[in-house]
């Protein structure tokens, strides 16, 4: 199983950025995918999922309204767009899959089976 996230970078309070996530090795339809972040010194945190088989998705309270996590089957992709980036939302970011409802996984990240190398969002006031 391969999760490779791109799309990080450093953008100025305000601004927007978009994650993608490219799946491998798992059956895409079969798995609820995520994201969870993790900043220095804080705690893993749930940003959002989409169950691929029905398109549900549930989101951190923190990001509704500002970040819409999305997929597309035909490129096994799961994308995450971030809007009115505040500095707060800096971590670094891993896209997760798991066959758990995605309000779970949300709510307990560490419950992903598998999860990518990361991908860092520095967003300066």
């Amino acid at each position: 199983v391969q999760l490779v996230e791109s799309g990080g970078g450093l953008v100025q309070a305000g601004g927007s950025l978009t994650l993608s996530c490219v799946v491998s090795g798992l059956s895409f339809d079969g798995y609820s995918v995520g994201w969870f972040r993790q900043a220095p010194g804080r705690e893993r945190e749930g940003v959002a999922c989409i169950r691929n088989r029905d398109g549900v998705t549930n989101y951190t309270d923190s990001v509704k309204g500002r970040f819409t996590i999305s997929s597309d089957d035909a490129k096994k992709t799961v994308y995450l767009q971030m809007n009115n980036l505040k500095p707060e939302d800096t971590a670094v970011y891993y896209c997760a899959a798991d066959i758990a409802h995605p309000v779970l996984l949300v709510k307990f990240p560490d419950k992903f089976d598998y999860w990518g190398r990361g991908t860092t969002v520095t967003v300066s006031s």
